[in-house]
């Protein structure tokens, strides 16, 4: 039974994408703040698990990443809505990862099948957004947060997605040239 924790926890960090963007766009902060913090927490516990009990799936590796893109996907489109962010930072976010999938796909049609693994500033851009998206959230519960820690996060977000986005198309242009050229 406890070889599916990990999995469980991932998966209800998904489902929880539904009450989080639904309390953002009601407006009630303090619960959507407490759902964020709770998303937080399965995405530590899952890989806790995981590790400690030593069950690893494809199915969980696939699932990890696209419950955290879709709880900071719903989270940015949120904000956006309710005005809390521009609707540009939004699109920056969301259409680094479309260029990725779409990068990916292309290459799997082009090239063939590849092993993907987050590299460093990918996990550094999950970060900060993810930091990013509980900073919004408090500074809308705690009223002493100045208007210029969103303004500098917002900066700090659009930098690391446009410069690991940037990252994700040169190394995989780079490997499908060598590919090719490996094939000739």
């Amino acid at each position: 039974m406890l070889q599916y924790l990990p999995n469980a926890l991932t998966l209800s960090r998904l489902l929880l994408t539904v009450p989080l963007g639904l309390l953002i766009l009601r407006g009630d902060f303090a619960w959507a703040l407490a759902i964020g913090l709770l998303a937080g927490i399965t995405d530590a516990l899952d890989g806790f698990f995981a590790r400690r009990l030593q069950v690893f799936s494809r199915w969980g590796a696939a699932l990890d990443p696209i419950a955290d893109k879709t709880l900071i996907t719903v989270a940015f489109l949120s904000f956006a809505w309710v005005e809390l962010i521009p609707w540009y930072l939004a699109l920056i976010v969301i259409c680094r990862d479309v260029i990725i999938v779409i990068g990916a796909t292309c290459y799997y049609k082009l090239i063939g099948p590849f092993e993907f693994a987050a590299t460093r500033l990918s996990k550094a851009n999950m970060f900060v957004q993810i930091s990013f998206c509980m900073l919004v959230l408090l500074a809308q519960v705690v009223t002493e947060i100045p208007q210029m820690a969103i303004t500098v996060g917002s900066a700090a977000v659009m930098f690391i997605a446009t410069t690991s986005g940037f990252d994700y198309v040169m190394s995989w242009t780079i490997k499908a040239i060598q590919s090719r050229r490996a094939k000739e």
